[in-house]
């Protein structure tokens, strides 16, 4: 089967309840596109566990607090349509903001979904209002194509919890989230990795060396969450780069510091390398990249 490539989110809607009424079971793998590895992996993730799958493919402005940072993300869209042809996607769409929300007037601002606790601390203070403009958008992807199974990456963290929120408050749907995909020398895969230089490229390896530095300390032992942030501050000291948290934290309150040792544990980490901001995270108890 063809990919079919939509560009209203109505004629999306209309492809998705088609899939319904069949019987078909539809998983569903949101975007803002400039596609690489990671995103192919959710896409083979949910092949496999479902009769039909659709994608989409959106620059969500409302989850963006830089506009110079909403202009700079990258964009792709014939390109995308390629990769996810040859991954076996059935559908991906595009669209307009006033597309998705046609209720709202000309030159009116669409109206913010408040998200849950977990949009608390973190990127949530680091991005005012980001995480108002990803439940907003991910509220009106789920309605739009009532999947049975959302697909989403490890690497936001964060993002996933609220998500997960906004899938228990809606009904629907299952949210499946994936390991982080990562380059062979541990990078973890991002659009904005496309924005980095050579030598920012090579910087941003820091990250990584300091999640799998605090992973190796809590294998030994470790569980005092300060000494697992020196370790994160030590690695991250010859990045040259902006650091705006490195911590770890428990992952059902990752708003809350902790100053004794944990049960369980996630590293969580944010920082600029010139003009790209990027983030990265890792369970410390786990085996995989997770």
């Amino acid at each position: 089967m063809s990919l079919a490539l939509l560009s209203e989110p109505a004629a999306a809607a209309r492809w998705c309840a088609e899939a319904r009424a069949e019987g078909a079971s539809l998983g569903f793998v949101p975007t803002m596109g400039a596609l690489h590895e990671g995103h192919l992996t959710l896409v083979a993730r949910a092949r496999a566990d479902n009769a039909r799958v659709c994608v989409s493919v959106f620059v969500n402005p409302l989850q963006f607090d830089d506009p110079r940072d909403f202009e700079r993300y990258p964009r792709d869209l014939a390109g995308d349509a390629r990769l996810l042809a040859g991954a076996g996607a059935d559908m991906v769409f595009s669209g307009t903001l006033a597309q998705f929300f046609p209720e709202v007037p000309p030159g009116a601002e669409v109206p913010r979904r408040a998200p849950g606790p977990a949009a608390r601390g973190l990127e949530g203070e680091f991005r005012p209002g980001h995480f108002a403009g990803v439940a907003t958008i991910c509220a009106r992807l789920f309605e739009l194509v009532r999947p049975a199974r959302a697909y989403f990456g490890a690497k936001d963290f964060q993002q996933c919890c609220v998500v997960a929120e906004l899938a228990r408050e809606l009904g629907f749907p299952r949210l499946v989230v994936c390991p982080t995909s990562r380059d062979p020398d541990g990078l973890a895969r991002s659009s904005r990795n496309q924005l980095l230089s050579a030598g920012e490229r090579v910087r941003a390896l820091a990250l990584s060396r300091a999640l799998f530095a605090a992973r190796a300390a809590w294998r030994t032992g470790e569980r005092r969450a300060p000494a697992l942030e020196a370790l994160l501050a030590q690695e991250l000291a010859q990045a040259d780069a902006r650091v705006e948290y490195a911590v770890v934290r428990d992952p059902q309150a990752l708003a809350t510091p902790v100053r004794g040792a944990l049960v369980r544990a996630r590293a969580l980490i944010a920082a600029r390398l010139g003009r790209v901001r990027l983030i990265d995270n890792l369970d410390l108890a786990a085996e995989d990249g997770a």
